[in-house]
């Protein structure tokens, strides 16, 4: 079984990324399944605070929950053409202390996706995250999805309605299960 996490960068209820995360732990291929993380609890990073009193406990466990997985979807809203703050926020923090970087990063399996009611998908800030995810080590997959004009997709609870989506969806969700299946035997 290939286990992998997805994170949305989003702390929205009604979050077009949180709902895409959703939709692809409901689509999942067999033989694969996704477990949803969250940046909910994380608090805005400062060395004082971590010198203080150490790594938070939502940022130990979603540590644990990414080093346990196969692989890692990140699931990023686009805020002002880039990476939005508080998911970056929580990427740093989880990269604490640096020593951990590698039980939570190094060779991991990674995949990019992002929803946006705008017409290009999120591609800036998926791209504003290859040299983050460079820097950590990870390994990043080359398939990306790219929702847009995603409020059309969804209907008023965030359910996937959209069969063409929901195809390109399947089809990225395989493709990444593979990769990690295939390179995330650590």
């Amino acid at each position: 079984m290939t286990k992998l996490i997805g994170i949305s960068g989003s702390l929205r209820k009604g979050s077009l990324n949180a709902s895409l995360l959703r939709a692809a732990a409901g689509l999942m291929p067999a033989g694969a399944e996704l477990a949803i993380g969250t940046i909910r609890g994380i608090p805005l990073y400062d060395g004082d605070l971590e010198a203080e009193h150490g790594i938070p406990d939502a940022v130990t466990a979603l540590k644990d929950a990414i080093a346990a997985a196969d692989g890692l979807i990140l699931v990023t809203p686009e805020y002002n053409n880039s990476i939005p703050g508080v998911f970056k926020n929580a990427i740093d923090w989880l990269s604490r202390p640096s020593s951990d970087i590698g039980r939570v990063f190094g060779g991991r399996p990674v995949a990019l996706m992002g929803a946006s009611p705008g017409g290009f998908g999120t591609i800036l800030s998926q791209n504003a995250w290859l040299p983050v995810l460079r820097t950590l080590g990870t390994e990043l997959w080359s398939g990306r999805l790219l929702v847009s004009r995603a409020s059309g997709v969804f209907d008023a609870d965030g359910n996937l309605t959209d069969p063409k989506i929901q195809e390109q969806l399947q089809t990225f969700l395989k493709g990444f299960a593979d990769f990690a299946g295939s390179t995330g035997s650590r």
